[in-house]
Parts: structure tokens; C-alpha cells; sequence
């Protein structure tokens, strides 16, 4: 996609056509977007805009894969950090979730769900966008286990439990049900969550005694998720 955005038409790239469709959304909701306004925002027509995506469906596709794209680089860059893995945990939950009602990357993931029975395009995509999720998510729980910051656990089951919560907190939030209007309430459920789903490692006195513990790499840098260190908001 890197290289193809740098094509142009109209003088509008690909890629400055998925960051106004993500501002669209966010500002009018994905009902308003279609590829004539979308083109008017742009100065360019609709024309132009399905010569380089097809269909509605392959631009929100699109426009998904691009704001995805740029949170995959933020969750490699959480999991090299030298952090606890509990302070990973809880920066992994606010990368999850949306920011509000009207997050553009949730409008366009339920968007897709409902779409994806009927298109195996659509289906593919998202099981490649959700593996990356769960294969971080496991990852960071394996390393906190092997860094004895939590309990022995199935890394990849748990995974998926969490994933599944996550989901259906940030449908609540998006589609502005009563108790999901504001996101903080629903980063507090998955905080409540993960203490109830992973048991922080709990050191033995012949661990104590040896230096077994932390490991290199375990500077803390606030409050986690889970009980090792006292448990307050973060933003």
C-alpha cells in the first residue's frame, strides 16, 4: 500500500483518500460516506476514487487496513519496551478499545462484520487483522509468564478470552448503548477483567532469596492491570 499511495490522481493519493474517509466517518458516521462525497471532500470525483479501490466495500476495506497498519507498529514497539508486562497489558487495552462513539476504526469493524458472511475477501482480511491482535496479545502474556510477572496460564486460550471481551466492550461503546456511551467505564471493565483472568506470579521466599523475580528488562514505569503495583487510570 506504501508504494501504491504514492500514485496519484487528481493529485490525491490513495493513501490521503483512506485518512479523509477515516475523518468522514468519524465526523458524519459511515452512512454518509459515499464515493461521490467522499470525492467532493477531496476535490477530486467518484470516478477517480473506484479506479484505485472498486467498490465501496474495498475502499472501507482499505481504509481499515491502513488504521490498522499504523497501530501494528504501535503494539511491536509496546512489546520491545522495557516495561513490565503488567504496564504492557494495560497499554494494550487502550490500544484496543475506541477512543468514543464515533471512533472511525470500530464504525468500520462492525461495519465489516456484518458484511463478511457473504464475502470471503472481506472474511480472509479479517482473520489476518485479528491474528495480529491475538498473536501479540499472546506473546506479551507468554513473556510475562516466563519474566515471572504472571502466573503459569494458557497463553493462547486466555488470549482469546480477552480478545472476545474486548470486542464486545468496544461494540457497546461505539454503538452508544447507555452503559458504553464513554469509553473509561468500558477500560475499567477490561482492567477488572484481566484481574480476574491472569494471577500476577506470586513470589516464593527461595525466589526472594536468590534474585529470581523481574529479570532484566523490568523496570516499571506506573500503575498495572493486574496486582503487582497499585491499580489507578492511565490515559
Amino acid at each position: 500500500m506504501a508504494g501504491a499511495a504514492r500514485r496519484r490522481d487528481g493529485h490525491v493519493t490513495q493513501e490521503r483518500m483512506l485518512e479523509e474517509a477515516m475523518t468522514a466517518i468519524a465526523e458524519d458516521g459511515l452512512s454518509s460516506l459515499t464515493m461521490s462525497a467522499l470525492a467532493e471532500r477531496l476535490g477530486t470525483s467518484g470516478g477517480h476514487i473506484l479506479y484505485y479501490f472498486g467498490s465501496k466495500d474495498l475502499l472501507l476495506l482499505a481504509a481499515l487496513r491502513w488504521s490498522e497498519a499504523a497501530l501494528a507498529e504501535e503494539r511491536r514497539a509496546l512489546l520491545s519496551r522495557r516495561i513490565t508486562a503488567e504496564r504492557k497489558l494495560d497499554r494494550f487495552l487502550l490500544l484496543y478499545l475506541p477512543r468514543g462513539p464515533r471512533d472511525p476504526r470500530w464504525t468500520l469493524w462492525i461495519e465489516l462484520w456484518a458484511r463478511t458472511p457473504g464475502n470471503s475477501a472481506l472474511g480472509e482480511a479479517q482473520e489476518e487483522l485479528d491474528r495480529g491482535w491475538h498473536e501479540d496479545l499472546e506473546a506479551l502474556l507468554a513473556a510475562g509468564v516466563e519474566r515471572r510477572r504472571f502466573a503459569p496460564l494458557d497463553a493462547g486460550a486466555r488470549a482469546s478470552e480477552l480478545l472476545a471481551l474486548l470486542d464486545g466492550l468496544s461494540t457497546r461503546v461505539v454503538l452508544g448503548q447507555e452503559s458504553g456511551r464513554d469509553p473509561r467505564p468500558a477500560l475499567e471493565v477490561a482492567r477488572s477483567a484481566v484481574r480476574a483472568l491472569i494471577t500476577p506470579y506470586a513470589t516464593g521466599a527461595d525466589d526472594e532469596q536468590n534474585g529470581v523475580g523481574n529479570g532484566p528488562g523490568g523496570a516499571d514505569d506506573g500503575p498495572s492491570v493486574t496486582g503487582n503495583a497499585p491499580d489507578s487510570a492511565t490515559s
